[in-house]
């Protein structure tokens, strides 16, 4: 298990020292993290920028550092269900996808600054939480938001399984 520590140039604030306060990371443990972006600037209602987080995600998954389970990237945050794998603890995760995915965000869009607010919340799933629950709850994000009537009219999401009303959009990846 490793434990989370300080790291230079942390935000030590009240409300990120809170967050961080008994956080671990438990190797082939299942968590739902969710990053928003900075001053919750809606920067992925271009969908093109959105698929940079997407393609960070995958790479991170191919590498076998993760299992991607299910995400969505809605405008101004985004939330991925994962399984951790041996050799990376869950604040690594965070520190390469948010690093990686805000350059690349960052000259797709010609910006500078930041992309995303300091930290990040995560949900470790208890052994009787129901992942499949957890992942139609993740998916179905941008209907509850009021984005699209369905999931399926919705360009930025994903999961390793779909049952019910969640079919996965024309052309998304399939496992």
């Amino acid at each position: 298990m490793a434990i989370a520590t300080n790291r230079p140039g942390a935000d030590n604030s009240p409300g990120n020292a809170a967050l961080r306060r008994g956080r671990y990371s438990e190797p082939n443990r299942i968590y739902l993290v969710t990053a928003c972006t900075h001053h919750r600037a809606p920067l992925f209602q271009d969908w093109r920028a959105g698929r940079l987080v997407v393609a960070e995600m995958r790479r991170l998954h191919e590498l076998s550092q993760v299992e991607s389970l299910a995400w969505v990237v809605m405008p101004d945050h985004w939330h991925w269900l994962l399984q951790l794998g041996e050799m990376i603890d869950l604040a690594q995760v965070m520190n390469v996808i948010k690093g990686r995915s805000a350059m690349a965000v960052n000259r797709s869009l010609g910006r500078t600054g930041p992309v995303w607010q300091r930290g990040y919340h995560d949900h470790a799933l208890r052994h009787d939480e129901d992942v499949r629950v957890v992942a139609r709850y993740v998916i179905a994000n941008p209907v509850r938001a009021g984005l699209v009537a369905h999931v399926g009219e919705y360009p930025l999401w994903d999961a390793v399984w779909c049952s019910g009303k969640f079919i996965a959009p024309e052309g998304a990846p399939t496992r």
